[in-house]
C-alpha cells in the first residue's frame, strides 16, 4: 500500500494521524517531542527521526504546526519536509500559518517538482474524533484530487477547493476569527441572563436548543457550568495568535474589523491574569468575574 508521512502529532495532528491509521493507510511519522506519539506508535505508526525521514518516499505528506516559524523549521534545511519530497509527491499542510509563508514554501516545493496544497481544518479535536471535521484546500487541482482520498479519511465531513495555493489559509483565518468572536458573545449572553436572575445552567440550555446554537457555541457552551477539559482545545495563545493573523490581513486588504479587535483586548486580558494556557472559553471566566459572578465550576482546576 502507498505510504503518507505526517508532520506534527500535537492534540491535534495526533488524531489526524489516527484516522488515516483507522482507514488502513500505512503512516510515517514525527513530533518534536517523540515520547508524545509513542500510542500512536501502537496504532501501528511508524515514528522517523526527522521531517525529511518521515517524508521520503511517502506520495502524500501532512502537516499540522504551531505558528510560521514552526513550519519554517520543519520544512526547510537538510532535515526538512522539502529535502525529502520524491517528484510528484503532495505535501497538505493543515496549520493556520501565514497566506504569505505558506506561498513562500510552495514555490520552494515546485522547485523539487513536488505540489503543495494548504489544506486547513475546520473543527475541534471531538469532530475530528467524530469524523465531522471539514477542510478548505487551496492549491491545484489535479494535487488535490492525488490527495483527496487521505483527506477524507481525516475530514468525511468535506473538502471545498477556494482558489489557488494559500487561500484556504485565509478561508481558515476568516473562520477562526468567528470563534472568538461567538465566544465572547456567548459569554455576555449567558451572565447577562444570569444577573436578570435565571439560572446559568437554564440560560446555557436555553441558548444551546437557540438560533444561536452553532457547533462552537455547542463545543464550548458547556464550559460555563463546569464542563472546561483539564487540557485545553485552543489555547488563550494560540487564539490571541489566530486573531493577529486575523487583523494583518485585514490591514492589508483594507477590511475593518471591530470585533476581531475587540475580543483580541479580551483574551490579553485573559492572558494578564495568568489564564493563556486555559482554552479561550475562558473569556467567560474574565467576563464573569467583572460582572460580580464566580468563574466557570472547575475553573481552578483547568489551570
Amino acid at each position: 500500500m502507498t505510504r503518507v508521512a505526517f508532520v506534527g502529532l500535537g492534540a491535534m495532528g495526533s488524531r489526524l494521524a489516527r484516522r488515516l491509521l483507522e482507514a488502513k493507510h500505512p503512516v510515517a511519522g514525527y513530533n518534536r517531542t517523540p515520547g508524545k506519539a509513542r500510542a500512536l506508535e501502537a496504532a501501528g505508526l511508524k515514528l522517523a527521526a526527522t521531517p525529511r525521514a518521515a517524508a521520503e518516499g511517502a506520495v502524500a505528506v501532512f502537516s499540522m504546526v504551531t505558528d510560521d516559524a514552526a513550519l519554517r523549521a520543519v520544512a526547510l534545511g537538510d532535515d526538512g519536509i522539502v529535502a525529502g519530497l520524491g517528484r510528484g509527491a503532495v505535501w497538505a499542510e493543515m496549520s493556520t500559518v501565514s497566506p504569505a509563508v505558506t506561498r513562500e514554501l510552495g514555490e520552494v516545493v515546485a522547485a523539487r517538482g513536488a505540489a503543495m496544497l494548504d489544506t486547513p481544518i475546520s473543527g475541534s479535536t471531538i469532530t475530528v474524533e467524530q469524523g465531522a471535521a471539514s477542510i478548505a484546500v487551496g492549491g491545484d487541482r489535479e494535487a488535490l484530487e492525488r490527495a483527496r482520498p487521505y483527506l477524507l479519511a481525516m475530514a468525511p465531513g468535506g473538502i471545498t477547493h477556494v482558489g489557488p495555493l494559500g487561500l484556504a489559509k485565509s478561508m481558515k483565518i476568516a473562520t477562526n476569527l468567528g470563534l472568538a468572536v461567538q465566544m465572547l458573545a456567548l459569554a455576555e449572553a449567558v451572565l447577562l441572563a444570569e444577573k436578570a436572575g435565571i439560572a446559568r445552567e437554564t440560560a446555557v440550555e436555553a441558548l444551546l436548543k437557540s438560533v444561536v446554537a452553532s457547533p462552537m457555541v455547542k463545543y464550548r457552551g458547556p464550559y460555563v457550568v463546569g464542563k472546561m477539559p483539564r487540557d485545553a482545545w485552543f489555547n488563550v495563545g494560540m487564539m490571541q495568535k489566530d486573531l493577529q493573523l486575523a487583523l494583518d490581513q485585514g490591514h492589508a486588504t483594507g477590511v475593518t474589523l471591530p470585533t476581531t479587535a475587540l475580543v483580541q483586548q479580551w483574551l490579553t486580558m485573559a492572558r494578564a491574569l495568568g489564564l493563556g494556557e486555559r482554552d479561550f472559553g475562558t473569556l467567560f471566566d474574565v467576563l464573569a468575574g467583572l460582572s460580580g459572578l464566580p468563574p466557570s465550576p472547575n475553573s481552578e482546576g483547568s489551570r
